[in-house]
């Protein structure tokens, strides 16, 4: 785990989850935006 030296180091830089199991047999890539990680707490 990276550990940032303050709050501006995490800026864009919200981690994204690959969503094997949801698009399994389909073509491309489906990720999942963590925002709770965002410590801006930005909702899109």
């Amino acid at each position: 785990m990276r550990i940032a030296d303050n709050v501006v180091g995490l800026v864009g830089r919200t981690p994204l989850v690959r969503l094997n199991r949801v698009t399994e047999g389909a073509y491309g890539t489906v990720a999942a935006k963590l925002e709770s990680y965002n410590p801006a707490g930005s909702v899109k």
